[in-house]
């Protein structure tokens, strides 16, 4: 399993470690403020109290090409800025770095950063889907214009076959696989056959106008 390496343990970065952490990752943990070390260190395979910004101290770490950096440090992006340039510098490729808005981001990414999150408006886009779509349970973006959803068939769904459904003709999106929730099982690819039923989850794939008129 691939090590991953937290690099500012704020909010944000608590959860990564805690999540990764759950996970079985081999996560390693640094911050300069000692006190949020210690919120991980029973956690993190190595919780290292130390300046993050620090050339000697990445070198120090022994941080690998093919480790995943995560680096969370707030609305400091001259911090942000310099570990992702040091890291991008050490051959690591997987540079994911969490930024305050768009205009971080685009600097971010010239020095190297392989994603750059914006967590406020990742969140607010998400609240704004389930209110546009309240039968939208999660999605997952492809492009700007398409995206794989997780969604509770609407009431008119049940009982209907994938075929009397028509979602191709009707709203142009393609059923790809329907979970059972009581069971977990998965039917992936269902055919036209394929009965929807109450307590099952469709994951269909389309424009997102498309899916968003599934209601």
């Amino acid at each position: 399993m691939k090590r991953c390496v937290v690099i500012g343990l704020g909010i944000f970065g608590n959860n990564i470690v805690r999540e990764l952490a759950d996970k079985g990752f081999d996560v390693i943990a640094v911050d300069k403020n000692k006190e949020a070390v210690q919120q991980v260190r029973d956690l993190a395979s190595k919780a290292i109290v130390a300046d993050g910004t620090d050339r000697g101290i990445m070198d120090q770490i022994g941080i690998h090409e093919d480790d995943t950096v995560i680096i969370s440090f707030g609305e400091d992006l001259a911090a942000a800025t310099l570990i992702t340039l040091h890291l991008k510098q050490m051959g690591v490729k997987s540079i994911i770095v969490k930024a305050p808005n768009e205009e971080h981001q685009v600097i971010l990414e010239k020095v190297g950063a392989t994603d750059v999150i914006i967590p406020e408006k990742e969140i607010a886009i998400k609240v704004a889907r389930s209110l546009i779509s309240p039968n939208v349970f999660d999605y997952l973006p492809l492009s700007e214009n398409y995206m794989i959803t997780e969604m509770a068939p609407p009431e008119s769904f049940l009982g209907k076959s994938i075929a009397d459904l028509q979602l191709r003709s009707q709203y142009n999106v393609m059923v790809i696989a329907i979970k059972d929730i009581l069971t977990d099982k998965v039917f992936t690819l269902p055919p036209a056959n394929f009965i929807v039923k109450d307590g099952q989850v469709m994951v269909v794939v389309g424009k997102v106008d498309d899916i968003e008129k599934i209601r």
